[in-house]
């Protein structure tokens, strides 16, 4: 039986891709009925970090929980939030409550459930930072697990969630300290904040955060798009050095992994800005997004994404690595396996 279930409101890159079945988990009873799940499936939040690069010939649980419980003692804030919340609208709600500690990763799209798998960060912020523990059915076997902070083995855009697939995250608990302070070390944020005579509130660094997001970045709504569609490279010092004599301007930022670059910087640098190939386009402002410019198929977008990254690689010797996540029909795949399913001509949405 050909799928048939449309996911082209679950995927912010609007392709037209379908899937075998499709759940909407609105009860943890509704996902503990089916487990343990023996048949290709995926966990599915907003859909704004996947790229469907053919119809999924599986099963797709969406994750549409709800509940946000905030408890406190003397020093922190302690939330209690389900994996099918929007991220946005809880960042929004504790900066409106004055509680502090998510406002810089303010309009990035997605579900709380979401979060940590990718470990979401924006301006000098991770969702490490803020985590305290994760609820997850292993969906395979069918059992619960809570995982501490250290057992997330969360690193750059990076965890345990994202190296295994077959976790269904129930809630997300945050830890935010009442005794906060802004992060505002971070690009536009420190100019920013270099020209205020005070300190700026949750909800003031939250509506700044979205205003230097909205002047770059597309929203999906309106010109389809996955956000930043590459990871910023992390090099070690010595390249890091040698670049910096050939360009003094390019944006350099020391990490404890070493030398991270700006992806956006490096593709902006290449006048990339506009490049098209078939329906996908580079966006005009913002070099780091890719976006579906004119009704574009999987294809255009796997074949932008590989030119990117081989101009990079050519003229800075950079490697940059996809942030989004691609689909094929099976499940998680990867840019050099959508290249060779396309070089062998297989059907793509």
């Amino acid at each position: 039986m050909p799928p048939s279930y449309s996911l082209s409101q679950l995927n912010t890159f609007a392709l037209e891709v379908k899937a075998q079945q499709l759940i909407h988990i609105d009860e943890l009873s509704q996902l503990t009925q089916l487990l343990p799940i023996t048949e290709p499936m995926l966990v599915l939040g907003g859909g704004s970090n996947m790229l469907f690069t053919e119809d999924y010939q599986g099963l797709i649980l969406h994750n549409r929980l709800l509940g946000i419980e905030i408890t406190a003692d003397d020093d922190f804030h302690y939330l209690s939030v389900a994996g099918g919340e929007n991220w946005h609208d809880l960042v929004m709600h504790c900066a409106e409550l004055g509680i502090g500690g998510l406002e810089n990763l303010a309009l990035i799209p997605g579900t709380v459930g979401a979060a940590p798998v990718q470990n979401i960060g924006a301006y000098g912020v991770e969702l490490a930072d803020v985590c305290q523990a994760v609820h997850a059915y292993c969906l395979s076997s069918g059992e619960f697990h809570h995982f501490d902070l250290a057992q997330c083995q969360f690193a750059y855009r990076d965890s345990l969630f994202k190296r295994q697939r077959d976790y269904f995250i129930s809630r997300v608990l945050l830890k935010l300290p009442k005794n906060w302070q802004p992060q505002l070390s971070y690009g536009e944020l420190k100019q920013w904040a270099a020209k205020l005579a005070y300190q700026p509130s949750p909800l003031d660094v939250a509506k700044q955060v979205i205003s230097v997001r909205q002047d770059k970045l597309p929203d999906p709504k309106q010109i389809p798009n996955v956000g930043s569609f590459f990871k910023n490279p992390i090099v070690d010092k010595a390249q890091a050095q040698q670049l910096l004599q050939q360009y003094d301007d390019m944006p350099q930022y020391v990490t404890s992994q070493g030398v991270k670059l700006a992806a956006g910087w490096l593709i902006d640098k290449l006048g990339l800005k506009g490049f098209a190939i078939g329906g996908a386009a580079v966006h005009q402002r913002q070099a780091l997004v890719l976006i579906n410019a004119n009704h574009a198929c999987a294809d255009d977008v796997v074949l932008l994404a590989q030119h990117v990254r081989e101009q990079v690689a050519k003229h800075f010797g950079v490697n940059l690595e996809p942030e989004v996540n691609f689909i094929n029909e099976q499940g998680y795949s990867n840019l050099h396996d959508a290249l060779k399913s396309l070089n062998r001509g297989s059907n793509h949405v």
